[in-house]
């Protein structure tokens, strides 16, 4: 079992890729807890020749840095067990979960935008409909008479040219 110990936080390295992963959020709600219940997990460091480099704890580190410590309370790994963690958007079964996630967030917003268009669609269709459709007359209803129409023919021109503005048609 490894003891906790503590490190000056100055003498610390955190590997580039490391620091590429720091989040400020998580950052932030680490620091109130350590404000609140103080340090619970201990971060974990190996030695480099004379420097420590940091393996795992990089937001508790840069919590306590935040918050004006000098020191932290760390354990010393040998560089055998020191692999450190892959963060978790490393994990290709996070990653694999994040991607499914993602992908049925669009398939619902796709369905959701269809349904809309095809519902406004039917609104439009609807009210065209009906003012699209024509009095029945005798091609409308075979069943109909010749002389049961529901408007006679026109029989000049301008007759014809008021029927049609009269009824919305083009002339």
């Amino acid at each position: 079992m490894l003891k906790p110990e503590s490190f000056p936080i100055e003498k610390i390295f955190v590997p580039t890729k490391q620091k590429k992963a720091i989040k400020p959020e998580t950052v932030a709600e680490v620091a109130e807890s350590i404000l609140d219940i103080g340090q619970q997990a201990p971060i974990s460091v190996r030695l480099d020749g004379d420097r420590l480099v940091l393996v795992e704890g990089l937001h508790r580190l840069e919590a306590c840095k935040a918050l004006g410590e000098t020191t932290i309370v760390g354990v010393l790994v040998p560089a055998e067990l020191a692999q450190p963690k892959p963060l978790l958007s490393e994990r290709p079964e996070v990653e694999a979960e994040r991607i499914k996630m993602a992908r049925l967030k669009q398939l619902r917003l796709e369905k959701e935008a269809a349904e809309a268009s095809t519902a406004a669609l039917r609104g439009v269709s609807a009210t065209e409909a009906s003012r699209a459709r024509p009095a029945k007359g005798v091609r409308d209803n075979p069943k109909a008479l010749p002389g049961r129409t529901a408007k006679s023919a026109p029989k000049t021109l301008s007759d014809w040219i008021t029927q049609q503005k009269g009824t919305g048609g083009r002339y």
